[in-house]
């Protein structure tokens, strides 16, 4: 099997240099993971790792970003960059990839708890992407980190943000990469939102493929900038609740609950 011409592996590797054409994947920072359709039952396991693996994955098969790998050389040498699981009850077993040794991404507890809560949430799940989007960053040193005003703030700075993002941006608060604790917190932040800001560091977002899920993190960015770029001015206009609900209206689209003020109906 050439596993590079994979659909999804062809798409994997235009994300990666998407995402660090954008500037936000210095040197290693950022990781992908697919969930893969493919049978790849006759690739044998080069060797295996033991992690902790939650509930709904055993048998599937999981290509990821390597450990130290920079996204931009993704594209030019597949085989060295990334690497595809087997997810096994007791760990993960390498198949195809990281050839030089290396393992998979520190983020792989997140990647692995997100697909398995997403998975549960819509079927069509596949792909999960973690960049350092910068203005996203930068929001959480100067705005309230809590969902609601995160995601109503967002929502009111550009029309598609409520269109794509109907579920809400997650947010969580500094806490150390690479742990276990950070990865079931994103996860269960996963449960209800899409996609789930890291405070001070960057942003985890899921989807249907690898562009649907960097879809929205450039939906919240482009956000996220007009931020930056209007908060320190006088607001003379804004995209109220009431104009976000009619948006909600025409566009048939069901808001997180209570996250706008919804107006009393006339006696």
């Amino acid at each position: 099997m050439d596993i590079l011409k994979i659909p999804a592996i062809s798409e994997f590797c235009r994300t990666a240099e998407l995402i660090h054409s954008r500037g936000w994947a210095e040197r290693n920072g950022g990781n992908i993971s697919l969930l893969l359709d493919e049978d790849l039952g006759s690739l044998a396991p080069i060797r295996k790792l033991p992690v902790g693996c939650p509930g709904g994955l055993e048998g599937r098969y999981i290509a990821i970003t390597g450990s130290g790998k920079y996204l931009r050389n993704v594209p030019r040498d597949p085989e060295s960059n990334m690497g595809i699981f087997r997810i096994c009850r007791d760990g993960v077993e390498l198949l195809w990839g990281l050839k030089d040794g290396s393992g998979p991404s520190s983020e792989l507890a997140a990647h692995l708890n997100c697909h398995s809560v997403r998975l549960n949430v819509d079927p069509a799940h596949r792909a999960v992407i973690h960049t350092h989007a910068t203005n996203l960053v930068a929001m959480t040193f100067v705005h309230p980190l809590n969902d609601r005003d995160f995601t109503r703030t967002l929502w009111s700075l550009l029309t598609e943000c409520i269109m794509f993002l109907p579920d809400g941006v997650a947010v969580l608060p500094w806490m150390p990469c690479g742990t276990e604790e950070t990865g079931r917190a994103t996860a269960e932040k996963m449960k209800e939102s899409r996609i789930v800001v890291w405070a001070h560091h960057g942003v985890f977002s899921s989807g249907t493929s690898a562009e649907d899920a960097l879809g929205l993190i450039e939906v919240a960015e482009k956000a996220a900038e007009i931020f930056l770029k209007i908060s320190h001015l006088p607001i003379l206009s804004k995209i109220d609740d009431s104009r976000l609900l009619d948006i909600c209206k025409v566009m048939n689209i069901v808001p997180r609950n209570g996250y706008l003020s919804i107006p009393e109906s006339p006696e």
